[in-house]
């Protein structure tokens, strides 16, 4: 039989369960990741999620609660590090008749009587001390979503931007920056193409331009081109490399970026005077550079 005119195979519509509601002190993650762990093993259900975050007063508790108990099943998971408001959301979720399950009371309470001392009951304490670990891995998703020309329409969010040609070394750098905690964005140069408007529209303190002698390009075009086959052409014409780098250093002076050369120069150190320069220019120049 021609299947295009062969009878659909019906769909399984989803079941709907009751809904869970995530409620905690601080951004509420490590209840939603639960939560949605545990969810996964009930295919063909639909369970809605409410992330309830940021909750540190005893009346949006019970407007949390008021809203689960108008749902017949609904459930409560928590993870409340303060006592009095743990102890508050229980009370009043049996009497609604709301199920709750606490995810770090126990555990909390367990370590108390162990160790013989309380709990400091401060919602985001971990994000809190690891806030640098937090703030790195944040650096190198930006900077890697934002490498060689991606999204330029986020430019303005990156906080240093660098410019360069091909094999000027901008990626090693942007993820060398990223690892130190900034967020980097870097934009190709290909003259005679014009870089992207939103170029010019972005804190001029806060891009670099790298520039490159002439001879050494050369050599990593090369190298490269051996790898991948790239063909020969302009690319790797050293005249042609001294007019694309003279062309972009004129770019860079004529609207006031800041310029590094990298020559001979390991990427640490390339990297200090980057931050350095993009320090001081945020300190020294008004905004717009």
């Amino acid at each position: 039989m021609n299947e295009l005119f062969s009878t659909p195979a019906r769909v399984t519509p989803l079941r709907q369960g009751p809904p869970i509601f995530v409620v905690s002190g601080s951004t509420g993650a490590t209840g939603e990741l639960l939560a949605r762990t545990v969810l996964a093993q009930f295919p063909d259900v639909h369970v809605p999620l409410e992330i309830e975050r940021r909750v540190i007063t005893a009346e949006q508790i019970r407007t949390i609660i008021a809203r689960a108990a108008e749902f017949p099943g609904a459930i409560i998971l928590h993870t409340m590090v303060n006592q009095t408001f743990r102890h508050l959301l229980i009370e009043e979720a049996s009497i609604a008749g709301v199920m709750t399950f606490d995810l770090s009371g126990p555990l909390q309470e367990h370590l108390s009587l162990e160790l013989d001392m309380q709990p400091l009951g401060q919602p985001g304490r971990f994000h809190q001390i690891n806030r640098a670990y937090f703030d790195r891995v944040q650096a190198i998703e930006f900077t890697v979503s934002h490498d060689d020309g991606q999204r330029v329409e986020e430019l303005a969010q990156a906080e240093i931007i660098l410019l360069g040609v091909s094999r000027v070394g901008k990626t090693p750098l942007s993820m060398y920056l990223s690892v130190m905690g900034w967020k980097v964005a870097n934009v190709p140069m290909t003259p005679p193409v014009a870089p992207p408007p939103e170029l010019l529209k972005v804190d001029r303190r806060r891009v670099v331009g790298l520039t490159i002698e002439a001879a050494q390009l050369l050599a990593h075009r090369r190298a490269r081109a051996q790898r991948s086959g790239i063909p020969e052409g302009d690319y790797m014409r050293l005249q042609a490399i001294v007019e694309e780098m003279r062309e972009v250093t004129h770019f860079f002076y004529r609207h006031g970026f800041a310029v590094v050369d990298t020559t001979d120069k390991p990427i640490e150190s390339s990297a200090e005077e980057i931050t350095a320069l993009v320090t001081r220019r945020l300190i020294d120049l008004p905004p717009g550079g």
